[in-house]
């Protein structure tokens, strides 16, 4: 495998298991910001669930079970592609940077804002990835995947 891939998908899905964990343990602050977000999309749409914090719950079971599947190479571009899908409602709703009056703030979130759009480019070039390794998964998938069932 190439070394650049066999650490890079680690990095980049090691972020969204360890974010989506911190989620899925405390998700009301991420629901409270989101929530503008997603009256918008609900009053256009009409489909959401009105409930914030399940939404943001599966968000974030997203992002740990995708970036899982990044971290151990498992469907890599399966995964990089949702990832990216769940990343845009996450930066929209979570770094609303043009809503803030204080200067400090507004440049805080517009950094955070500008992270995540560079974070979706690594995803977008993983997700269209066309390369083939001779294996087919990260090295270590195996005790990976066995340390995550023992729990």
């Amino acid at each position: 495998m190439n070394p650049i891939r066999y650490m890079a998908r680690p990095l980049m899905g090691g972020l969204f298991v360890m974010s989506g964990v911190d989620v899925l343990r405390n998700p009301e602050p991420r629901a409270k910001a989101a929530a503008p977000l997603l009256d918008e999309i609900s009053d256009r749409v009409g489909k959401l669930p009105a409930d914030s914090v399940q939404l943001v719950q599966a968000n974030a079971a997203v992002h740990v079970v995708a970036g899982t599947m990044l971290t151990i190479g498992r469907a890599p571009r399966l995964a990089a592609a949702a990832l990216a899908a769940s990343l845009v409602p996450t930066t929209l709703g979570g770094h609303r940077f043009w809503e803030f009056e204080d200067p400090q703030q507004a440049s805080q979130q517009r950094v955070h804002f500008m992270k995540n759009a560079a974070i979706l480019g690594g995803l977008l070039f993983a997700a269209t990835d066309r390369r083939r390794s001779r294996r087919k998964s990260w090295p270590g998938a195996t005790l990976v995947a066995r340390a995550l069932r023992r729990g």
